[in-house]
């Protein structure tokens, strides 16, 4: 569980709609309506529900509250029955060479063929126990934003789903191309697709810049190192060429001949340090999630009876990093709109690059 302790890796979405009066009544009575179920059909194939993010086997929330400050945290328990592929061939073969014996056919016709597989298929069902999967969620309320310990599409679109059943409300995933600033400039932001993959690029290019010393705004700088791995592709979908470099602290010839010949940073390791704290993530360019955040290790050690305080220390880090990560992401869009990117930016990133060669 990685919001109570180790890593994290999630997504991040905004919640969309209009809270109902007397909003922690209506949750208590939602999530309870939709939490997690051990009725499963013998034939079903998945179901899903809510249950306690610090107890996985308490879907009835009686052991533990999922209400902490500005903040809702639960699990979403996802349990699936997965059929081996080689085993269902094998019985759909043994079924078929059956009835073509007791039949004397030739041959079985599509539509015979078709309630084989589906007869096999309801068998098999019946036999194979679930597999229990849980996603992490922390809602935070106060900002409309929600983390959620997946990357896949479909479990994304599962949790969005049952979200929007058990609260009547809306999950978008998060999106780089919908900051405020892109909003007011929709020319520009028609031509930048990839205006994750830029960013990604820039950062790098930035923290090398000053020995890591990156401002963010105003006063506020921070030290943002690249390290150990950097994918960079040019183009999307099935155009697209990659390229992955392995190194410490970026020093990856490779990679920087890469951007010089059209490709952009997709995703990268990176390590950020704010005063005393640290962090290490794997940031992914086009939609701004974190994989295996470490946190900064807490100057202080929590005990049993102050589970709910140590897991709002972790929240706070958690939301330092993606702060810092947003705000260093608009100061990119000011540069980038700005007449500063061809004047000065651009050729400046251009020098560094011709520095390895």
């Amino acid at each position: 569980m990685g919001l109570l302790k180790g890593s994290f890796s999630f997504s991040r979405f905004h919640v969309e709609g209009q809270l109902p009066q007397s909003f922690l009544n209506f949750v208590n009575s939602r999530i309870k309506a939709c939490s997690y179920q051990s009725s499963f059909k013998s034939t079903e194939e998945k179901t899903m529900g809510w249950v306690s993010l610090t107890d996985i086997l308490d879907s009835d929330f009686k052991n533990a509250s999922y209400a902490l400050g500005d903040y809702l945290i639960f699990s979403l328990r996802v349990d699936r029955k997965l059929i081996p592929s080689k085993l269902m061939k094998i019985k759909i073969m043994e079924e078929e060479r059956r009835q073509l014996a007791e039949s004397g056919r030739g041959r079985l016709n599509k539509q015979m063929a078709s309630a084989v597989k589906d007869k096999i298929k309801l068998d098999l069902l019946k036999k194979i126990d679930p597999v229990p999967s849980f996603y992490d969620v922390c809602w935070a309320v106060g900002s409309n934003t929600l983390y959620f310990s997946s990357f896949s599409d479909s479990v994304a679109q599962d949790f969005a789903d049952l979200f929007k059943k058990t609260f009547s409300l809306t999950l978008k995933r998060f999106s780089p191309h919908e900051h405020p600033l892109m909003a007011k400039n929709p020319d520009f932001a028609e031509n930048t697709s990839l205006i994750g993959r830029e960013f990604l690029t820039w950062l790098w290019y930035k923290a090398e810049e000053r020995n890591g010393r990156i401002k963010v705004s105003g006063n506020e700088e921070v030290e943002l190192h690249f390290l150990k791995r950097i994918a960079l592709e040019a183009g999307e979908g099935e155009y697209s060429q990659g390229v992955v470099c392995h190194g410490l602290h970026a020093e990856l010839k490779e990679g920087k001949e890469a951007i010089r010949q059209g490709k952009k940073v997709k995703e990268a390791g990176i390590k950020l340090i704010d005063e005393h704290n640290e962090w290490e993530f794997t940031f992914k360019a086009d939609s701004f999630d974190m994989q295996s955040l470490k946190l900064p290790v807490p100057a202080w050690q929590e005990t049993p009876e102050d589970l709910a305080g140590g897991l709002l220390e972790r929240i706070y880090l958690i939301e330092n990093a993606i702060g810092i990560m947003d705000r260093l992401f608009e100061s990119f869009l000011q540069i980038r709109l700005s007449p500063q990117w061809k004047e000065k930016e651009t050729k400046l990133l251009n020098k560094w690059l011709e520095q390895i060669r």
